[in-house]
């Protein structure tokens, strides 16, 4: 399906990312693993390898424009040339009300998430741009659909941007045939909580009863990185060659529950 295909993974030593890389390697692409830490992608390198995959790790901070365009000038280097990029790297942040929130927390949150998506795009759309390719970006329910999580504005905030930056890329880049669509998913079974830092959201929120299991379709057993790396494939491949600009909800109807 995705075979002579190079394939950019941020994120991509758990969790979405990935699953996301596993896949698209067993697609047939060749997978350029992005993780903040190289170290981290050993187990992601080696299942792809030992699946007869082709793989090269890289370490940046999506944050930092010099890291990027240094490790798309290694995926250049390697293939020499690139047709799909999942710009997937994000953090949680600080859930925190509002005026407790330091302005470093809250750039924090905005630089990995929206900064990184931007650098991630804005690197890599001249190699995309010789031969035509497809961009997935990973947002979330919140600040698309969900809004009652109160506390997680700089987290909310930095997912509905994403979900605008894609529309007015897909716009530009489509007459050079590059795709750009954007994944809101729920609650997936993954670390990110590991990157949330919860203060003094004790009676913040409404309170609110939902209906035991508040994710519908699965009677509120969150949803797998797999099932999510299943739509990434999707975007990724031709079977989605005239989707662009929009984005789709992967949540079980959670946000229709919640928003």
């Amino acid at each position: 399906m995705l075979e002579h295909k190079v394939a950019l993974v941020t994120g991509a030593a758990s969790g979405i990312g990935q699953a996301a890389a596993l896949l698209l390697a067993q697609a047939g692409a060749k997978i350029a693993a992005l993780n903040r830490e190289e170290s981290e992608l050993q187990e992601t390198v080696a299942q792809i390898i030992a699946a007869g995959g082709e793989v090269l790790a890289l370490g940046a901070d999506v944050a930092r424009p010099e890291a990027v365009e240094r490790a798309v000038q290694q995926v250049m280097a390697r293939w020499g040339r690139l047709d799909i990029v999942f710009a997937n790297a994000g953090i949680n942040g600080v859930w925190a009300p509002l005026e407790e929130l330091t302005p470093e927390e809250w750039d924090r949150t905005l630089e990995t998430n929206l900064k990184g998506t931007f650098l991630t795009v804005k690197y890599a759309v001249p190699h995309l741009k010789r031969q035509g390719g497809s961009i997935i970006i990973t947002s979330s329910v919140n600040g698309t659909r969900v809004f009652s999580n109160t506390g997680a504005t700089a987290y909310s905030c930095s997912k509905a941007a994403q979900v605008a930056f894609t529309k007015m890329v897909a716009l530009e880049l489509a007459e050079h045939r590059v795709r750009v669509n954007v994944i809101c998913p729920g609650l997936i079974d993954t670390n990110i909580e590991s990157s949330t830092e919860q203060r003094n959201l004790e009676g913040l929120r409404p309170p609110v009863e939902y209906p035991e299991g508040f994710v519908p379709l699965t009677q509120g057993k969150p949803g797998t990185a797999k099932q999510v790396a299943q739509l990434v494939l999707f975007l990724a491949s031709d079977a989605s060659d005239h989707i662009s600009g929009t984005e789709l909800w992967i949540d079980g109807a959670e946000s229709l529950l919640k928003g």
